[in-house]
C-alpha cells in the first residue's frame, strides 16, 4: 500500500504563487497532480515520469512546473500566475505497477 501525504494548499490572490508538495511512502517513478473544482470532474494537471519527462495540461502550461526529490520520495507542483479558475482541490497521484494511488487532497483557492 502506497501512502501519499500532500501539503501546501491555501488562499492566494490572482497572479500569485503556491507550491504543493507530496511525499510518498516509497519511491515511485510516475507521480503527478490532478484537480477537481466544485461541480466538475477530476482533471489531469501534470505528471513527472521515469527519466524526469514531464507533461502538463494545456490550461497550466507555462505557469506550472513539476519536479521531484528522489531522496525524499517527493514531488512538487510549483504554480505561478494563478488564476481564479485554478481554484480546486488538488490531488497527488502515484502510479505503481498499473495501480493508481491518491492523496487526501489539498484545497487551493485563488481569489481577491
Amino acid at each position: 500500500q502506497v501512502q501519499l501525504v500532500e501539503s501546501g494548499g491555501g488562499l492566494v490572490q490572482p497572479g500569485g504563487s503556491l507550491r504543493l508538495s507530496c511525499a510518498a511512502s516509497t519511491r515511485i517513478f510516475s507521480m503527478g497532480w490532478y484537480r477537481q473544482a466544485p461541480g466538475k470532474e477530476r482533471e489531469f494537471v501534470a505528471v513527472i515520469n521515469r527519466g524526469d519527462s514531464t507533461n502538463f495540461a494545456d490550461s497550466v502550461k507555462g505557469r506550472f512546473t513539476i519536479a521531484r526529490d528522489n531522496a525524499k520520495n517527493a514531488v512538487y507542483l510549483q504554480m505561478n500566475s494563478l488564476k481564479p479558475e485554478d481554484t480546486a482541490v488538488y490531488y497527488c497521484n502515484a502510479r505503481l505497477m498499473g495501480v493508481d494511488y491518491w492523496g487526501q487532497g489539498t484545497q487551493v483557492t485563488v481569489s481577491s
